[in-house]
């Protein structure tokens, strides 16, 4: 028996049937079809028992899914960007247009045996593992785990707010110098902070601007909600930018840059940066040398 991934469910949860909660934890079964059958397969384990269906969820639980061993790993072979890796974490950066997990073939959850050495820990995962998600239109850094410990660490400082990251993303309009957003999403509580890093003149947009935001929270597609919110949508947003302005064929410019965290064996603090992407700063020069010519 291999445990695949390993969680503990945290303070404050909420009692929940397993088949209702276990899809929010695990990356590589998203959704509650694909819970139920891996129910049925005797491959969830709460506290090392096999667990049912109509289980209640209760704080302090271990759930643990195993691998099933009649499903042939994929391989995705496709080269990620490798900024940092140990024997018991890797950070990558994921490039725009790939999921990080899920049902499909081509995800970076099925890039990593490809590009990640497996640890020579006791407790190795068989391939390494995302600990949170990017939206799939999304680029920039995501932290991986090639150890159970690892990946349970990970997963109580991310539930506890001890991860910090920091996106880019080039905006529509004039954005002030800095700035809070709290608009709550589906009824619950939402922070962004965000700082202009850069404004140009636009003949189509008028202005596109450089931010850098920095999320409190974790809500599923927070950062394009609150910049469209407040009027600035990003640059290629095609669920949340108003239609006349979306740009076509650049994908989505917005890119987690950094990440600051505390690694779950050394406990040394780590702060892993990348640079602005060169197609952000390609784009937003391009538009203001038209605009300039113009005049």
């Amino acid at each position: 028996m291999i445990i695949k991934e390993t969680h503990i469910v945290p303070k404050n949860t909420e009692k929940s049937r397993l088949s209702d909660y276990a899809h929010k934890i695990f990356t590589s079964i998203t959704t509650r079809s694909a819970v139920k059958k891996a129910i049925k397969k005797n491959r969830i384990l709460v506290n090392c028992e096999v667990a049912t269906t109509a289980l209640l969820v209760t704080p302090g639980q271990i759930i643990e899914l195993i691998e099933d061993i009649n499903v042939n790993s994929k391989i995705y072979k496709f080269k990620l960007d490798v900024v940092y890796e140990d024997e018991y974490i890797a950070v990558i950066n994921k490039p725009g247009g790939i999921a990080t997990s899920g049902n499909q073939f081509k995800t970076v959850e099925n890039c990593l045996a490809y590009n990640l050495k497996q640890s020579n820990k006791p407790d190795a995962l068989k391939n390494a593992l995302p600990t949170h998600r990017l939206d799939s239109a999304t680029s920039g850094l995501l932290l991986c785990a090639k150890t159970s410990k690892a990946r349970i660490i990970i997963g109580n400082q991310f539930e506890k707010k001890l991860i910090q990251k920091k996106y880019q993303a080039v905006v529509i309009g004039k954005t002030p110098l800095n700035g809070k957003i709290e608009t709550p999403i589906q009824e619950k509580q939402a922070f962004t902070t965000f700082i202009t890093l850069k404004t140009v003149s636009s003949n189509k947009y008028k202005h596109l601007s450089l931010i850098e935001l920095q999320p409190a929270t974790g809500r599923t597609h927070q950062l394009r909600i609150h910049t469209a919110e407040l009027g600035f949508q990003i640059l290629g947003d095609k669920l949340y930018g108003k239609p006349e302005l979306i740009l076509r064929g650049k994908g989505l410019l917005l890119c987690a840059v950094e990440l600051n965290f505390e690694h779950p064996i050394t406990n040394k603090k780590h702060k892993i940066k990348i640079e602005t992407p060169p197609k952000f700063n390609k784009f937003m020069d391009r538009q203001h040398k038209r605009f300039e010519m113009k005049k």
